[in-house]
């Protein structure tokens, strides 16, 4: 039999490239990412199924993956497994597969194999993980039972149909270092601890703390009750802000501060094997509307090989004699060899849908199984999030004609779904063989409109191309994307490769789908769907369309196209993801509530006055940072820089759009940026920064505990400086302290990049020079505070009460109070543009290092660079096996809203968790109704 696998003799631990997984390590972190690129996986079945779990893994950057198929590529093929076409016909599907699948991920080695599969094979050729897909239930027993004894976690995963399932088995004592994927829960203390037998903690009544009874937590920076810190405590929680920590009597009396952080800890599973499943299934429930539905799937999995083996064929599509015959099986199956029925609700009309539809291949669905299989897989190598234990079933059957899967005696379509039946051997003959012809042309001549073309939208089109979507005569797929590619994309848009980088997504993701399914009907826009762009999406447009779908990271952008759906009277299906989590809203006219209906709640933790003089949070000094950058670096440069350009026009504009305090802020901006602030060398720059540091870290905390000395008492004796508020401490320049002069470096750079200075990187210099820089003795003013009101507590804000005067100020005063052009002969601004991707422009060194800083004078848990990029660039943590599973479930929508569904139950919400695992479906809300 053929095969390359002599090409596997890699045994060195693989790096990660942490520009290319850089939203995946946000979601898995690098200790499991070290694991994962040290995975070796075997994937048995190259269908639909087997591509889609080879590609999520592949992408994810596993050190290597066996495909595996005995059985050549045919035209039922072809509706689900994208990376075959009619000139692959005879070829081995592992072989034609694992041509596609290694261009998808340089890092991974991808061979492939159509040798049996038995106990040698497995001997030589050493896995973590055998993926098995498409087998039958004898060797499904023999392999699942094989990897049980020996210790190779083992993932079962087949789709027939409508119908999913997936079945995990990762041994006796397998370890779950992470249960739920959230980061550990840190609260600040407010009020008190009390001292007694039960130990009552009393956090901020900011937020709810999120700890859950029987949860293990540990202090820091406590003070008085110091016997606390780093001690672990295993809570009992009282309300959402007081739990028990249990007798505190021995310890000293709390006077203030803190931190209380959950520990996580490991969980032990335990798994049975896959011949012992079986018998006495455990079955995780991701649909509660259809409670009965697992144990009628896990009966009808194991029937249909029954009914194989006593019939020599599986059952014919939509054949009422098959069918019966086939619940015949599966009512014996339910009672035979057991003590009692595995369910007393067997459902008839189910079993039968699933006799009619069980030789279809539907892309969406294995993409569903697909990703939630991968994901599954990656669990078993690096023990990161909670396993499936230890069957999931899955059906869409509302997909059929309401007429359909709605009746009890799906007789009375029957005549019609049977004159439906394929004719020809085409490319959509799987999906036709569910859904008949006639649907086929309907979906061929769908108009729909695709907003994004990055992660979400990539595996869209590939769900669309594969269904057939815009592929007829008269449909069409529009899709718009104003984003180019990079290359942290690669890891989860699998239609990009690194020679597209810099590429438009709408351009290149048009372009691949066409090599999916060159009879699709695409057109690319590079324009994004915006006020600015009606004239591209005007009325026409938005008419001619049967349905959207928004593969986009936004709310605002989410709710304009929401108000243009509800004004043209168009279907929208909407998905958001985060990391393992997602969800999917689908909207229909007059049927279900529009997106825009319900509000997110606002965050209430980062108002302005919090991040300047109150942070309790990495987020706020996170904040703040980018708060200093941007007024240092990028608004006061751009005042001066047009002020150089065009000094009346500034004036012009100035006095015309900006309120008095405005204007005499950026007057203030420009004097100090090219005459008292300007630098005439290298050295000028780190005098600047060196004052600056001065500035943000010691005189304004200074000033700030001048106002608010650590022991004012406010309201009933209440110290000010308690509950959301941390007392902060200055901080005094030290040359020797790494982070001090990374600041230095950092501020100096990009104040010399502003005035076109040639920049040093030389720290032994940088140290030398600032060690000579003379700091004047900052006094603290006398300013009025209240007690009350937090907003009083900015010094620069006094300032701004101050100013009363009416916005009156002429063209000509303010030239008078501008620089004169003689001041600033051959002068060039240039302004920073926050960029976070380049590690050389010192953006990300200036945040972190006043990040840090900030923290220090605060006392508040630092983290680490990687996380401060992640809050300041507000990065959603991305994962292709999500990804993959929740666009399927779009797409699963779109097949209901192009069949014409009247009926809201239809349709189906999604929240889902693979974490967890957790999935809800449930159906949308209606629209509420006026009377006029």
């Amino acid at each position: 039999m053929a095969t390359d696998l002599e090409c596997q003799t890699s045994t060195t631990t693989p790096e990660i490239d942490e520009r290319l997984y850089s939203r995946q390590l946000y979601v898995m972190g690098k200790e499991a990412m070290y694991e994962l690129r040290n995975a070796d996986i075997l994937i048995s079945g190259m269908r639909g199924l087997g591509v889609e779990i080879a590609k999520n893994l592949i992408l994810c950057g596993v050190k290597s993956v066996i495909v595996h198929d005995c059985n050549n590529v045919d035209y039922k093929d072809l509706s689900s497994q994208y990376y075959f076409s009619e000139s692959d016909f005879g070829q081995n599907r592992a072989e034609v597969a694992k041509e596609k699948l290694s261009e998808l991920n340089k890092n991974v080695n991808v061979t492939y194999s159509s040798s049996n599969i038995d106990e040698d094979f497995l001997q030589k050729h050493k896995v973590n993980v055998f993926v098995l897909t498409d087998g039958d239930i004898d060797n499904q027993v023999k392999i699942g039972d094989y990897c049980h004894e020996h210790g190779i976690k083992f993932v079962n995963a087949n789709t027939k149909g409508l119908f999913g399932q997936i079945f995990c088995d990762f041994g006796q004592n397998f370890k779950v270092l992470d249960t739920n994927g959230e980061d550990p829960i840190t609260e600040e203390i407010v009020d008190s601890i009390s001292h007694d037998e039960i130990g009552v903690v009393s956090i901020t009544t900011y937020t709810k703390h999120g700890f859950e009874d029987g949860s293990y937590v540990t202090f820091h920076d406590v003070k008085g009750m110091t016997e606390i810190n780093d001690r672990e405590f295993k809570i009992t929680v009282l309300d959402s802000y007081t739990f028990i920590i249990g007798d505190t009597r021995n310890f000293g009396v709390y006077e203030g501060g803190g931190t209380v952080t959950e520990v996580k800890k490991t969980e032990t599973v335990h798994f049975k094997s896959f011949s012992d499943s079986l018998k006495n299934p455990e079955m995780l429930i991701c649909d509660f509307s259809k409670m009965s539905m697992s144990a009628n799937l896990h009966l009808s999995f194991q029937g249909l090989s029954l009914f194989q083996n006593q019939y020599n064929a599986l059952p014919q599509p939509w054949n009422d004699d098959d069918a019966d015959k086939f619940y015949e099986i599966v009512e014996k199956l339910n009672r035979e060899n057991r003590e009692q029925v595995l369910t007393d609700q067997l459902n008839k009309h189910w079993i039968r849908l699933f006799a009619k539809t069980c030789t279809g291949d539907l892309c969406p669905i294995q993409s569903v199984i697909g990703g939630i299989a991968a994901q599954e897989a990656i669990k078993a190598v690096t023990g990161k999030f909670m396993p499936i234990r230890q069957f999931l079933y899955f059906d869409a059957i509302e997909c059929l004609p309401e007429n359909v899967f709605h009746s009890l005696n799906e007789g009375t379509s029957e005549s019609n779904t049977r004159s439906n039946f394929p004719s020809k051997q085409s490319r959509y003959y799987s999906q036709e063989v569910v859904f008949g012809e006639d649907f086929q042309d309907k979906l061929g001549n769908a108009k729909y409109f695709l907003i994004g073309s990055g992660a979400i939208g990539c595996e869209i089109l590939k769900n669309f191309a594969m269904m057939g979507i815009g592929c007829g005569r008269d449909g069409t797929v529009f899709v718009s994307d104003m984003d180019s590619i990079k290359i942290s994309d690669l890891h989860r848009q699998f239609l990009f490769r690194s020679r597209d980088i810099g590429k438009m997504k709408s351009i290149v993701a048009a372009q691949s789908i066409k090599v999916i399914n060159p009879n699709m009907h695409i057109h690319a826009y590079v324009d994004g769907v915006l006020p600015e762009t009606e004239h591209i999406y005007n009325d026409h447009f938005f008419q001619q369309l049967d349905g959207l779908v928004t593969a986009v990271d936004n709310v605002k952008t989410r709710q304009y196209i929401d108000r243009h759906c509800v004004y043209y009277r168009k279907p929208l299906v909407d998905s958001g993801i985060f990391g393992t989590k997602a969800s999917v809203q689908v909207v229909v006219p007059f049927l279900t509530e529009s997106y825009s209906s319900t509000n997110d709640p606002s965050d209430p933790t980062g108002d302005l006055s919090t991040v300047i003089n109150f942070p309790i949070s990495i987020n706020h000094t996170i904040q703040w940072a980018l708060y200093t950058f941007s007024d240092l670096f990028t608004i006061s440069a751009q005042q001066a820089e047009e002020f150089v350009r065009d000094p009346k026009g500034f004036a012009e504009r100035t006095a015309k759009n900006l309120s008095e305090y405005g204007k005499n802020e950026a007057i203030e901006n420009v004097k100090r940026i090219l005459v008292e602030h300007r630098p005439r060398n290298f050295t000028d720059c780190i005098k600047w920064s060196r004052n600056l540091f001065e500035q943000q870290f010691h005189n304004a905390i200074v000033q700030l505990l001048h106002n608010f000395p650590r022991d004012r008492v406010v309201d009933k004796g209440k110290l000010f400086w308690s509950g959301n508020r941390r007392c902060p401490h200055l901080l005094k320049f030290d040359v020797n302290n790494k982070l001090h002069l990374d600041f230095i470096i950092a501020a100096s750079n990009l104040f010399a990049h502003m005035y076109n200075i040639p920049q040093i990187c030389d720290r032994q210099f940088i140290a030398q020079e600032v060690t000579k820089v003379q700091v004047p003795e900052f006094k603290p003013k006398d300013i009025f505070t209240a007690d009350n009101d937090s907003n009083q507590c900015r010094v620069d804000d006094q300032q701004r009460m101050n100013v009363q005067e009416k916005n009156n100020s002429s063209i000509e005063q303010l030239l008078n109070r501008l620089p004169k052009l003689d001041e600033i002969v051959d002068i060039k601004i240039q302004p920073h543009e926050l960029k976070t991707d380049d590690d050389t422009n010192f953006h990300m060194d200036y945040i972190v290092a006043t990040t840090l800083l900030r923290t220090e004078n605060y006392e508040i848990q630092i983290t680490d660079r990687s996380q401060i990029k992640r809050i300041a660039e507000n990065i959603i943590p991305a994962i292709v096996t999500t990804t993959a599973m929740v666009t399927s479930l779009v797409c699963l929508e779109v097949y209901k809203l192009i069949q014409g569904h009247k009926k809201i139950e239809s349709y189906r919400n999604v929240c889902l968790n693979l974490t967890l695992p957790f999935f809800a479906f449930f159906e949308s809300v209606p629209p509420k109704c006026q009377k006029i």
